[in-house]
């Protein structure tokens, strides 16, 4: 029996967990992944933060403007893997202090898919399919979202990604395509320009950035990543996309 019961494990719901153990209550959270830190820590904020910073540094060494400060470099290589498993060593370094927090504070971990089963009950149902119910005076749900699917597009995560399959291609793609050019479409489109793609974002507002942007910041937003030669087509509906027999796939 707990006195707090948290669904979910991301800056939401850990934090909640954190504070909830520290003021006295006996506290459990459910997080259906393996990990602690949700979509933030695992395939958000922190791994985005990453592949940004590092693709930044590649793009001035490699571009023109570490030349013109006078500092010349030859035989610039990328080596997508070690890069991805840089992103990976930063992920596990802080969902494992979230894991350690819990221990400190006294937050019980139960790993399974969380379930109201009741005014006062979660059962969360663990990888082996068995059950774990829990009887608790509160219940505070923390889920997070979920990736907005596309009608008409379906997601491999390997040609055509979500932005969480975005984090981790394999390779650096010769053409790619953002749906969108909201904050995490311009993120990550720009990471793989400056990796070396081809990248046009298509967005159905007239301005990058998002819903509530203000305007000089996403006219300058723009502007950057133009130079850069990221493209975009704005004020533009994307209507679906269809496969080729070669793989290319061609948006509509």
């Amino acid at each position: 029996d707990a006195d707090v019961t948290v669904v979910g494990s991301g800056p939401g719901g850990y934090v909640a967990a954190i504070k909830a153990a520290q003021l006295g209550f006996k506290t459990v959270c459910v997080e259906k992944n393996n990990t602690l830190g949700g979509t933030c820590l695992n395939v958000g904020c922190i791994p985005s933060k990453a592949l940004l910073n590092n693709s930044y540094l590649y793009h001035l060494a490699h571009g023109k403007d570490f030349e013109s400060r006078g500092i010349e470099i030859s035989g610039i290589s990328l080596n997508l893997e070690k890069m991805m498993a840089q992103k990976s060593g930063a992920v596990k370094a802080l969902t494992g202090g979230i894991a350690h927090l819990f221990k400190q504070n006294k937050v019980t971990h139960v790993n399974g898919f969380g379930r109201l089963t009741g005014k006062n009950q979660v059962t969360a149902t663990v990888a082996d399919g068995s059950e774990q119910v829990i009887n608790t005076k509160n219940i505070l749900i923390a889920t997070g979202s979920e990736v907005t699917p596309f009608p008409g597009i379906e997601i491999d995560e390997e040609t055509v990604v979500s932005s969480t399959g975005a984090l981790s291609l394999k390779k650096v793609p010769e053409n790619l395509i953002v749906i969108g050019a909201g904050v995490i479409g311009v993120e990550l489109g720009s990471v793989w320009q400056r990796l070396g793609s081809k990248v046009v974002a298509v967005e159905f507002l007239g301005h990058v950035g998002g819903m509530g942007i203000d305007m000089e910041i996403s006219k300058n937003f723009q502007r950057i990543l133009q130079k850069q030669g990221m493209k975009f087509k704005l004020s533009t509906k994307v209507m679906g996309a269809t496969r080729r027999p070669d793989g290319i796939i061609d948006v509509a």
